[in-house]
């Protein structure tokens, strides 16, 4: 029997001798493909035709708040990096809301994400992997097909998440959650409310998802350089607002286990503003932060701000909650 072994890092992620992120064949997926497609093609034309200050006003908060406390603060920051805790109401309701943002279920997600974060930290990589295609193939590729390697790694989620019978459930009727909300928005304001509130929410999100993606992976600012890696994370410094902080990337490759992804004094990260309320709620405790992560060898500092662990917004020493009043 093969050996399975586990890279601390990435702890989901079961490698053997014959595991390869390198070699694989993208192919078109019916389903993924007609569920991004006829959520694009209902808002382009359904929002061109019927489009009111209310439905587009219902469009923006909808789509913030699954956002950022969904995508960002729930799947990205608490079930994907276990960043934070909480109590599992609110965690459960955080993810619910990922999975509003209509991209995967929990699991999907999860699975999604290690996937590129164990590939990604290799040698080589394959181009659907690390976004390494041109614009328009990467896209195509990221919103209509998925990766099969030749040699995948074992997919191992923690027992906890395995076995929750909540998010058992959300992974098999992910899709079938925007339903309840289309009755209620087509209730409170007709057609326009569901095609901005559903439709549209769900084409933003996923278009946006691969852009952030593409440029993250090949261009930005950088001030750390992760040593073997195939792949660099970079800052997009334009987007931090409306990715709810999720563009830092690069401070996100170097510091993957931090829930604080703007680390420096000017990284605008509205997923931490959110956070740090809901740690003086008492609502929030044990969170990671960049000088509380293991020290890496392979990380270098590459800019003259950058200085290992000095230099962030936090000063280490101080209690947490001192430092969160400092902010």
């Amino acid at each position: 029997m093969t050996k399975i072994i586990i890279n601390p890092e990435t702890p989901r992620m079961g490698e053997t001798i014959h595991t390869n992120a390198n070699h694989g064949i993208v192919s078109w997926m019916p389903v993924k493909s007609f569920w991004y497609l006829s959520h694009l093609v209902i808002a382009v034309v359904g929002g061109a035709f019927y489009s009111s200050l209310s439905a587009v006003t219902v469009f923006v908060l909808f789509t913030g708040t699954t956002l950022c406390f969904g995508h960002s603060l729930g799947m990205h920051r608490r079930l994907i990096h276990n960043s934070y805790e909480c109590p599992l109401w609110l965690e459960y309701m955080f993810v619910y809301l990922g999975v509003l943002v209509g991209m995967a279920g929990p699991m999907g997600m999860t699975y999604q994400h290690d996937l590129r974060d164990w590939a990604q930290r290799q040698r080589e990589c394959h181009p659907y992997l690390r976004h390494g295609e041109s614009f328009l193939t990467d896209g195509w590729w990221q919103l209509n097909c998925d990766l099969a390697l030749d040699h995948p790694p074992s997919f191992l989620p923690e027992v906890r998440l395995r076995n929750d019978r909540f998010y058992q459930l959300m992974e098999k009727t992910w899709m079938l959650q925007q339903i309840p909300w289309a009755i209620v928005l087509f209730y409170l304001g007709g057609i326009s409310w569901v095609i901005w509130g559903v439709s549209a929410r769900i084409a933003v999100s996923n278009t946006g998802h691969w852009l952030i993606g593409h440029f993250a992976h090949n261009t930005g600012e950088r001030d750390w350089h992760v040593d073997g890696a195939a792949v660099q994370g970079h800052n997009i410094r334009f987007a931090s607002l409306i990715t709810m902080g999720e563009s830092w990337h690069n401070n996100h490759h170097a510091f993957p286990g931090s829930a604080m992804l703007g680390i420096y004094n000017g990284q605008s990260d509205p997923g931490w503003w959110v956070l740090n309320r809901l740690i003086n709620m008492r609502l929030v405790w044990n969170v990671k932060l960049p000088q509380d992560l293991s020290d890496r060898t392979e990380l270098q500092c590459i800019t003259s701000k950058t200085n290992k662990k000095a230099g962030f917004r936090l000063l280490k020493g101080c209690s947490i909650m001192e430092r969160l009043f400092a902010l």
